[in-house]
């Protein structure tokens, strides 16, 4: 498989298993329905587990731009490669938000709520207060890629059972930082997402959000960035 159909599909698993999760909690008359905070962070980690599980072995599963970034700035992924593996990954995020959407389809006709109805596609504040929502993505993506590029030191590599670790990792995050703006941290999770709530024919939808669009993208950006350059400093 050519690596950037890797990084496609990889992420269009990884959103589809992980706003699938959401959307089962979040959406009425659902099996799910309100089983909390902890289903939806287990199930971003399994989805994670999938995603990176899937494709590890043909593109490096990096199935997000901070990482293929924050990768290129720590000198481990070229930088000619990382527009096309960004796209990719894109376009895998907005495929697996129109599976998500297929999926659950009648349950979205069934539930009023406008801003439930965003949630499955991408991430929001609690509270919305754009420099502590920019600070919180900042930090969590911190994490998320500083313990990525720790993992994947040869000395504790686990071959393609990488994966694990990476979604424990992402349970971690979850229940720990999730609280403030649901841990997006990355533009194929929230952006690619976000632009698929905008173009598809939900009944009563609302609002994009795309004042806030920024801060999930800006937040993972700059957090993946000085991840990787507090690692290659150590």
């Amino acid at each position: 498989m050519n690596p950037l159909f890797g990084e496609f599909i990889g992420t269009a698993l990884l959103v589809l298993l992980g706003n699938g999760v959401v959307a089962n909690v979040l959406l009425n008359n659902t099996k799910g329905h309100n089983s909390g905070l902890i289903v939806i962070a287990f199930g971003w980690a399994m989805a994670v587990f999938v995603g990176v599980f899937s494709v590890a072995a043909i593109s490096g599963a990096h199935l997000n731009p901070a990482v293929t970034v924050a990768l290129a700035v720590a000198g481990k992924f070229e930088w000619a490669r990382a527009p096309g593996y960004i796209l990719a990954q894109m376009l895998g995020g907005m495929m697996g938000a129109l599976l998500v959407w297929v999926m659950y389809r009648k349950h979205y006709e069934t539930t009023d709520c406008a801003d439930l109805k965003l949630a499955t596609f991408c991430t929001g504040p609690a509270i919305r207060s754009l420099p502590g929502n920019l600070l919180s993505e900042v930090l969590a993506t911190f994490v998320l890629v500083f313990a990525i590029l720790s993992m994947v030191a040869p000395k504790l590599s686990l071959g393609a059972m990488d994966a694990l670790p990476v979604a424990l990792l992402v349970l971690g995050i979850g229940v720990s930082l999730g609280g403030t703006t649901g841990y997006a941290m990355s533009p194929a999770r929230d952006l690619a997402p976000r632009i698929m709530h905008a173009l598809l024919p939900i009944p009563g939808k609302g609002s994009s959000d795309w004042g806030y669009a920024w801060v999930p993208v800006v937040g993972s950006l700059l957090g993946g960035t000085l991840a990787a350059l507090t690692y290659t400093h150590l």
